[in-house]
């Protein structure tokens, strides 16, 4: 713990002074051009680990630290997975946009949902010519009921609208019902264009790969066809700023061989077993991949881990913080970066001692809880409100 403990005082120190001219100079909103804040100097204020790649020959380490990753864009504050939603968090501040949980459709386009199944998220129970759609699916071993993509046509699909997911958390979003369309992938790419022009700067997306076993089983492979949309745009390459995640190594690995993108393993609960393993009889789980041979394995062919907060700082049986763990300080010496999901405002989602009333939609104190992750030493993280979270960094550089 000694060990760990001055590790993360020594990240703190330069990250501090890495980030502290780019915070101030944003003026309390949006950063300046990405890149700014490093002058060639990486993490541990030490140097880079390697070129990593990305955008303007800089890469990932052209990136603040922590960067703020908009979740599904700042999903906090509009339904999820619309334009609507990710252009709020660059208007936030967010240094790299969620804009993409992809899912095929029938006709082997890719779009933007948080799962395959759409009756969640969109208003396609209200549709009676589509009535005749919904069923039940097993999913990754779960039995799930409803309306799925890849019944669908791209153009089927963009006759409905997006809706708030949890409007029990969030009842402000479903103003927003109904105002914005399924994006598909390429219209992002687009956009991603359009945005870096207009806004002067380069704009980050990290697109997520949604149950690659269960659609390449369907004869629906999603790597495939994201790796062609990425070289039809010129995305496919290490300066390119584009990552690429999965919970599944195997698609993670696929993908390496396709494209040269900067590419994450996403890392559920420590006692889950990523479904690809399953399929193919691997019996590792969560806690094998975390194990420093574990890390240095996914290092072979991926440039970081996206794990699930509580492998970062795990709750106990009441919910509270408990100490850190040594994902961080391992994943490091790995040559690894970290982006962990996912920060939210709402009491539900905040450990039990930062919660403030009980109300559904309240806020707890989530300055707080950014506060506890960032001190670990993360190098960015998920999170649904990109505008506290670009403010949470700037007290905490600053400090």
């Amino acid at each position: 713990m000694a060990t760990q403990e001055s590790d993360n005082r020594t990240a703190g120190t330069a990250r501090r002074t890495l980030l502290g001219a780019a915070v101030l100079g944003a003026g309390g909103g949006v950063l300046g051009p990405v890149g700014a804040a490093h002058a060639g100097t990486g993490r541990d204020g030490q140097g880079d680990r390697g070129d990593r790649g990305g955008g303007g020959g800089r890469g990932l380490k052209g990136l603040p630290v922590p960067a703020i990753i908009g979740h599904r864009g700042a999903s906090g504050h509009r339904p999820e997975h619309t334009f609507g939603s990710y252009e709020l968090a660059l208007d936030m501040g967010a240094d790299i946009v969620e804009a993409g949980d992809l899912v095929p459709t029938r006709d082997g386009h890719l779009v933007c949902r948080h799962e395959p199944e759409i009756g969640g998220t969109t208003d396609v129970a209200a549709h009676r010519e589509f009535a005749d759609r919904r069923r039940t699916k097993v999913v990754d071993g779960v039995p799930t009921t409803g309306w799925f993509t890849e019944d669908f046509t791209l153009a089927e699909l963009k006759t409905l609208r997006a809706t708030e997911r949890i409007p029990g958390n969030r009842p402000h979003n479903t103003l927003y019902d109904g105002r914005w369309e399924i994006p598909a992938f390429e219209e992002v790419l687009r956009w991603q264009t359009e945005q870096s022009r207009r806004r002067g700067r380069e704009v980050w997306i990290y697109p997520e790969l949604k149950h690659p076993t269960y659609f390449r089983k369907l004869g629906l492979p999603t790597e495939e066809r994201l790796a062609g949309l990425l070289r039809r745009y010129g995305r496919d390459r290490k300066n390119s700023p584009v990552i690429i995640q999965s919970f599944e190594p195997t698609s993670v690995r696929r993908m390496s061989r396709l494209v040269g993108n900067p590419l994450a393993v996403l890392l559920s609960g420590a006692a889950v077993r990523p479904w690809d393993f399953t399929e193919t009889g691997d019996p590792r789980t969560t806690a094998d991949l975390i194990t420093p041979q574990g890390l240095k394995e996914i290092a072979s062919y991926a440039r970081g881990i996206g794990p699930t907060l509580d492998l970062i700082i795990p709750r106990d049986a009441a919910g509270r913080l408990t100490e850190p763990t040594a994902l961080v300080r391992d994943a490091h010496r790995a040559g690894l970066v970290l982006h962990p999901y996912t920060m939210r405002n709402e009491n539900p989602f905040l450990p039990a001692d930062l919660r403030r009333g009980a109300a559904a939609d309240g806020y707890g104190d989530a300055f707080g809880a950014f506060r506890a992750y960032f001190a670990t030493g993360i190098d960015g993280v998920f999170t649904d409100h990109p505008d506290t979270g670009v403010l949470a960094r700037a007290d905490f550089v600053n400090r």
